[in-house]
Parts: C-alpha cells; sequence; structure tokens
C-alpha cells in the first residue's frame, strides 16, 4: 500500500461540509464514491487536513489516502478528475510516507473571508462572497485586528460546539485588503476551533458598521465570553486557502 497526499478545491454552495454524514451531499462522499469506482468496489477512504462547514469553500485542501495503485502524480489527477463532479477537482497528488497524516502534520492554515459592502446585493456573489449593507470603517476592522494577532484564549470567538477543552490557538496573520469595492480577511494560525474565523470576522463587521469600538477587543478577548463577540458570519464567504507542512 502506498499513502497519498493530495491538495483539492472544491464549491462548498453544493456540500453539507465536507464529512460524510448520514444524510446530505459531502465533499469525502463524492471523493470516497470516485476512488471506490477506481479501487473496483474496495473501499478507500481519504483523512482531510480538517472539516468544512456546509457552504463554506476550499481552494487548498489537503488528504491522504492509502491504495495499492502505483499512479504517478499526474495520473491520479487526471483519473479523479475525470470522475468527479464539477464542483472538486483536485491540483495535485504525490506518493508520500506512510508516516504522514494530513490533519495531525499539519503546522499552519490559511482562510480568507471575502466579502462586499453595498447597499443592493450582488445575486451573482450569493454563494461565494458575504454581503454587508453598511459602510465599512476598514482602519477601524484593521485596530481591532491587530488585538487578536498573538497566542491567546479564543473561548469569546469559538462556537459552543467546540469540541475541545483547550481554546488556547496562535493567530499569526490578520490582515484586512480592500479589492475593487470587495473587502479580504486573511488568516493565518496554527490551529482554529470551531466557527472561530467566522465569528472572529462578523466581530470585526460590527466594528467596521460602528456597532463595536476597536479597543473593546482585548475586554472581549479576557473575557472568555462567547456573547460579548459579534455574530457567526455566513458560510458563503470562508475558504479554505492553503494547508502549510514542514518540509
Amino acid at each position: 500500500m502506498q499513502r497519498y497526499k493530495a491538495t483539492c478545491a472544491y464549491d462548498g454552495s453544493g456540500f453539507s461540509g465536507f464529512q460524510i454524514q448520514p444524510k446530505g451531499r459531502t465533499v469525502q462522499g463524492e471523493i470516497e464514491q470516485v476512488l471506490r469506482k477506481l479501487h473496483k468496489g474496495q473501499e478507500v477512504g481519504v483523512t482531510a487536513s480538517g472539516r468544512t462547514d456546509s457552504g463554506v469553500h476550499a481552494r487548498g485542501q489537503v488528504l491522504h489516502f492509502d491504495s495499492p495503485l502505483m499512479l504517478t502524480g499526474d495520473q491520479w489527477v487526471k483519473a479523479m478528475n475525470s470522475l468527479l463532479p464539477d464542483d472538486i477537482s483536485f491540483s495535485t497528488v504525490k506518493a508520500v510516507g506512510s508516516e504522514f497524516h494530513a490533519r495531525f502534520d499539519a503546522v499552519r492554515k490559511q482562510y480568507k473571508y471575502f466579502l462586499y459592502a453595498d447597499a443592493v446585493r450582488d445575486p451573482f456573489k450569493r454563494h461565494y462572497s458575504a454581503h454587508v449593507r453598511d459602510a465599512l470603517n476598514i482602519e477601524a476592522m484593521r485596530d481591532a485586528a491587530a488585538f487578536l494577532i498573538g497566542t491567546h484564549d479564543f473561548t469569546s470567538f469559538c462556537s459552543a460546539k467546540t469540541e475541545t477543552d483547550n481554546k488556547v490557538r496562535s493567530l499569526l496573520e490578520l490582515t484586512i485588503e480592500e479589492r475593487s469595492g470587495d473587502v479580504v480577511l486573511s488568516f493565518v494560525g496554527n490551529g482554529f476551533l470551531y466557527n472561530m474565523v467566522r465569528i472572529i470576522t462578523g466581530t470585526l463587521l460590527d466594528v467596521g458598521s460602528g456597532k463595536l469600538d476597536a479597543g473593546m477587543l482585548p475586554g472581549i478577548l479576557a473575557a472568555k465570553d462567547r456573547t460579548l463577540a459579534g455574530k457567526t458570519a455566513p458560510a458563503e464567504g470562508l475558504y479554505l486557502w492553503e494547508v502549510f507542512y514542514e518540509p
């Protein structure tokens, strides 16, 4: 058996999330169905760097699987993409050592959140970017974001459904850029709690619209109280952009 590391992208708007569920179409379900066809009915499971929720997209999701088929990376990409639906695409596949683990070996992840502020919503962006009606004070959002960079207990910025007891994470980068009317928030960290990126985004949007003052962020962090942070931003603006591993 050979272990393979693969990178894939998917449009999350047509899925009930990455992970297989009793009901609903999932990314993992579609990928494993294709692998089953390539292995003549044999079950081949995939392990991803992490789960994404319903409606969340991925540009660089990483996964691994074990197979007796000795194909080159290009052959795997061609075979997978010929059978996968149009909303999933493999970009790379390469042979790795049996000790590689897509989830446990990840050292950093990058997420991006796309949104646009306009009085009128754009129907062509509805699945891929979050709509905000209020004009945003981007500089105030950047001031607030600066308080979140570093190692903190992010209890105030994660869902009550978070399964882990340890809420300490290191947010290495949080930048906010304006691009032709769109706003892009980029997060790089050593790990993220459930809904952490979307809750931080919702809180920064409250700062940008004047509902919160940027100087309130340290107090919200220290309080470890989810009710003090903003709403969870919509799923459609979130993308798992890249997963980083040691060379």
